[in-house]
């Protein structure tokens, strides 16, 4: 049994890890900025709390006692407004707090640090050039591996778009499948050009927990499952959904794609296949976007 901490676990990703590594045997305290909430993820009821944020300078006492942190906190263009996106932010929720709070672990005597950042910058390193929110994820990638050694192991996994929720994520998957099945004047039924790969959080989850169990210390794993247009994204929760809706592909800003998240630019595809041998060593499973959105329609239809 390995004592675990999990950064971040009061998001959507980082409760579903924490969840996961309780279920099968390991010790784990998860950390965050506020006492228990009934806002919290129900995953993480009862768990062992650490109270900190991991932007503040903070002492390497906190993180004694710790096997392996598992770090699902890094800020993304979803968690900021336009207007405060500056260097300032990024420096502090990436490219030098994150580095920093691995630092603080690996002077506790934490073996391993397994850091779940973002795959734009592993597949376009050229993209840091001029998106400072890629740099800003290359940074913290690259400076936090950068710490490992004989006795601290420092693992990045890259994931694409996540296809996972939690309660508050449901809220916002309810309105989207109400429009998929035509309940909704707006917006019309329609996806902006382009599109991504997509992996479910259950399946990020299982390679985190390979990362812990056999992951190669300064290692960068680029993990991910299916490539789709955001139209047949859209699709696929729609026929999830049952609605007998066909979602058209329209060259427009969409309220529920906005421009802003589409980091590759309205109509450019992300598309990749995952290595193999690293799948394998990693442990996790491909094929399940789709049962992750079916899991999604039938959580909120209960919440009706």
């Amino acid at each position: 049994m390995s004592r675990v901490l999990v950064v971040g676990a009061t998001g959507m990703i980082g409760s579903h890890v924490a969840a996961d590594l309780a279920a099968r045997g390991d010790a784990v305290t998860v950390m965050a900025r506020r006492e228990p909430s009934e806002r919290d993820p129900r995953a993480i009821a009862g768990m062992p709390r650490l109270r900190g944020d991991y932007t503040d300078a903070g002492s390497a006492a906190l993180l004694d006692g710790f096997d392996a942190v598992v770090f699902a906190a890094g800020n993304d263009i979803r968690h900021v407004p336009a207007a405060q996106e500056d260097d300032a932010f990024w420096e502090r929720t990436q490219s030098v707090g994150v580095p920093r709070f691995a630092a603080l672990a690996k002077t506790a005597g934490v073996g391993r640090f397994v850091q779940i950042g973002s795959y734009y910058h592993q597949l376009h390193p050229e993209w840091a050039e001029r998106i400072p929110y890629v740099a800003a994820r290359r940074d913290a990638d690259e400076r936090t591996r950068a710490l490992s050694d004989d006795g601290f192991a420092a693992i990045t996994l890259n994931p694409p778009s996540i296809v996972g929720a939690d309660e508050r994520g449901l809220r916002r998957f309810a309105r989207m499948i109400a429009w998929t099945r035509g309940e909704l004047d707006e917006p019309a039924l329609f996806a902006p050009p382009g599109g991504t790969n997509y992996l479910s959080v259950r399946s990020l989850s299982q390679a985190v927990q390979g990362a812990l169990d056999a992951g190669e210390g300064g290692r960068a794993y680029l993990v991910g499952d299916a490539n789709l247009t955001y139209r047949d994204y859209f699709q696929l929760l729609a026929d999830a959904a049952g609605s007998a809706h066909t979602i058209e592909e329209r060259d427009e800003e969409h309220p529920f794609q906005p421009d802003r998240f589409i980091v590759q630019g309205r109509g450019a595809v992300i598309a990749y296949e995952p290595d193999p041998a690293e799948t394998a060593l990693l442990g996790y499973d491909r094929g399940d976007v789709e049962r992750a959105l079916a899991e999604i329609v039938t959580a909120a239809d209960a919440q009706r």
